[in-house]
């Protein structure tokens, strides 16, 4: 089935372009989720005609990208977490951890943009990759620390 893309999907394609999918993976994910419309004659008429608005609208998701990346530049996180001897965390952070800490400081990132390979389960300074789009990945600061009572 042939599709036209309507947001850029990882190991697919980029807005706006033509790609060819399976019938399942277009039925049962992309079209449920408004990720693509379906290449045929009429919405192909229509395509050509929005293909600025798709570039207008790919320019102002860069840009907004471009500015929480500039703000996470600056920003470095300490994160309070009960510890038991030689350093071990009685449990881990997650990314979802990181998600509160940062709307605590006022910003708004969305946990599953933030790539954590595996949980941090020890105390030490931390770099954690958050990635804003394809080709936009910043680096973020965490610091984990012992919790005082």
């Amino acid at each position: 089935m042939e599709v036209i893309l309507r947001e850029d999907i990882p190991n697919l394609g980029k807005i706006g372009e033509v790609v060819r999918v399976r019938d399942g993976f277009a039925r049962n994910y992309l079209l449920p989720r408004g990720l693509v419309l379906v290449a045929n004659k009429r919405n192909l008429k229509t395509f050509q005609h929005q293909k600025k608005m798709v570039a207008d609208q790919k320019q102002r998701f860069l840009r907004q990208a471009q500015s929480v990346s500039n703000e996470l530049a600056g920003v470095s996180l300490t994160i309070p977490m009960r510890t038991g001897e030689e350093g071990k965390l009685f449990g881990s952070v997650t990314n979802i951890q990181i998600e509160k800490a940062l709307k605590a400081k006022g910003l708004d990132v969305d946990r599953r943009k933030i790539h954590l390979d595996e949980p941090i389960k020890t105390l030490g300074d931390f770099e954690v990759p958050v990635r804003l789009t394809a080709e936009l990945t910043v680096s973020l600061k965490v610091s984990v620390v012992a919790e005082t009572d």
